[in-house]
């Protein structure tokens, strides 16, 4: 049974058995009961798409991510489709990898799928300059329908950004490693997205306002796991660094493991400071401080920003969320 089916039993189009599923005001109380008595007796479960065909809602929000197997991302998927479901929406879910043209590839599917909104999870969609032609497939799909960036920023008619601070959190921490008697810090990085590049920054201003050289030498970007972190670490070996802030926390761990393999003790000979805050933090011993990007928090403003935009209330173009530093035992700061 579909609603093609039900619509011809009940004497009745099929944007009328959708306006009834939605319980519109637009059909009178005799139809909705003839309609809803042909549901009833032909025991028929209506979907998404089905109640969604009268209306120019389908309550359904994509949600777009580089890769779902990443633990940022992975939380902000859990966290986003759970709040999404209780507020009535359906989510489709699309793994991109980290380039625009898979980005710019799922994004045009979905839009095809009559969704309502869409998130793009991670700074990997973002640009650094937030007017970058690179974008611009975004600026064009928020033409169609709102967009939400979740720490990522395109600037654009219909973008709805939420950031946490990656600049001021990155500049906070190192401020206090350097005056906690660190001057040789080692900069770890993966990528260089619109977070990775703010905590940059970040770092760079807390020791130029110190006094101290920006070396390009202590500024490393590393791809992989943790052994690929660790194994890169030994072959290039830095014996004069003091500390290390990593953009991640796969990235401090690694670090970890390349002091425990050269019997560096941490944080007396080495301090290490992670970033995201995750789970991970407190699989390592000792535990790892790191830098709590609120990954919850930021979800929570898109859901709250999109249910708002949705009843078309007045909401923010930006929202951010300040980073918070966790102090456990690799930092002694």
């Amino acid at each position: 049974m579909n609603i093609y089916e039900i619509a011809e039993l009940a004497g009745v189009s099929i944007a009328t058995v959708s306006r009834v599923m939605n319980d519109s005001p637009l059909v009178s109380e005799k139809t909705k009961k003839k309609v809803r008595d042909v549901i009833a007796q032909n025991e028929y479960t209506p979907n998404v798409f089905a109640r969604g065909l009268g209306l120019n809602s389908m309550e359904t929000v994509g949600l777009i991510c580089p890769d779902v197997a990443d633990n940022y991302m992975a939380v902000a998927v859990a966290r986003l489709e759970r709040s999404l479901r209780e507020c009535g929406y359906n989510c489709f879910l699309r793994c991109t990898g980290r380039d625009h043209d898979g980005c710019r590839k799922e994004l045009r599917e979905l839009l095809q799928k009559r969704i309502d909104a869409v998130v793009l999870i991670g700074s990997s969609y973002a640009d650094d300059d937030p007017d970058s032609e690179k974008v611009e497939y975004i600026r064009q799909a928020a033409s169609q329908i709102p967009v939400f960036m979740l720490n990522g920023y395109v600037r654009g008619s219909n973008i709805y950004c939420a950031l946490c601070n990656d600049y001021e959190s990155s500049y906070s921490a190192v401020s206090e490693m350097i005056a906690s008697g660190r001057k040789k810090p080692l900069l770890l990085m993966n990528a260089r997205t619109y977070s990775a590049n703010q905590k940059r920054k970040g770092c760079e201003e807390a020791l130029k306002d110190a006094g101290l050289p920006v070396e390009e030498s202590r500024i490393l970007y590393i791809s992989g796991g943790v052994e690929a972190v660790t194994n890169h670490l030994l072959r290039e070996q830095h014996p004069d660094i003091d500390a290390v802030f990593a953009a991640n926390d796969i990235l401090a761990i690694g670090a970890l493991k390349y002091a425990e393999k050269l019997g560096l003790r941490v944080p007396e000979d080495l301090c290490i400071l992670g970033y995201n805050n995750s789970q991970f933090a407190l699989c390592t011993n000792p535990e790892l401080s790191s830098i709590d990007s609120r990954v919850d928090r930021l979800c929570d403003i898109i859901v709250d920003t999109l249910q708002l935009r949705m009843k078309d209330q007045p909401v923010s173009s930006q929202v951010y969320a300040k980073g918070s530093l966790i102090r456990r035992g690799t930092t002694d700061f």
